[in-house]
């Protein structure tokens, strides 16, 4: 088998510090409050400085599959920050517990409720 100056030790390596940085920044971003989108934009950033550099200062191209995933990933994080700016995701929607909900659901709930209930009168008559 050929040897292309990398070890799979050090391939570990390589792997784990963009997976630690990645999930570091999560981490800070989501305690901090920072949008979505700022976060995939940084994340973005993280993957190309990697990538670029694996691409660059590891022998012998041993990393090279390596840095053309972290760079697609990249790309993918950028694609998901335009998405996330164009429509915003409100977590706050999903962490409301049932006692918390504004008027506005609680009517939203009472009209689905009824809508549901004459759709089942329908079938009733229909039978």
């Amino acid at each position: 088998m050929a040897h292309n100056g990398v070890d799979i030790d050090q391939y570990l390596l390589l792997i784990l510090y963009p997976s630690i940085a990645f999930f570091v920044t999560g981490f800070i971003t989501k305690k901090k409050d920072v949008k979505k989108t700022i976060t995939y934009i940084i994340q973005a950033i993280i993957c190309f400085i990697f990538s670029i550099s694996y691409y660059l200062f590891v022998p012998s191209g041993g990393a090279e599959g390596l840095a053309l995933v972290l760079g697609l990933f990249g790309i993918l994080l950028l694609i998901l920050a335009r998405k996330e700016k164009i429509n915003p995701s409100t977590e706050e929607e999903g962490e409301k517990g049932e006692g918390e909900k504004g008027e506005e659901s609680k009517v939203n709930d009472e009209e689905q409720e009824r809508q549901r209930e004459m759709k089942k009168g329908e079938k009733g008559e229909n039978e």
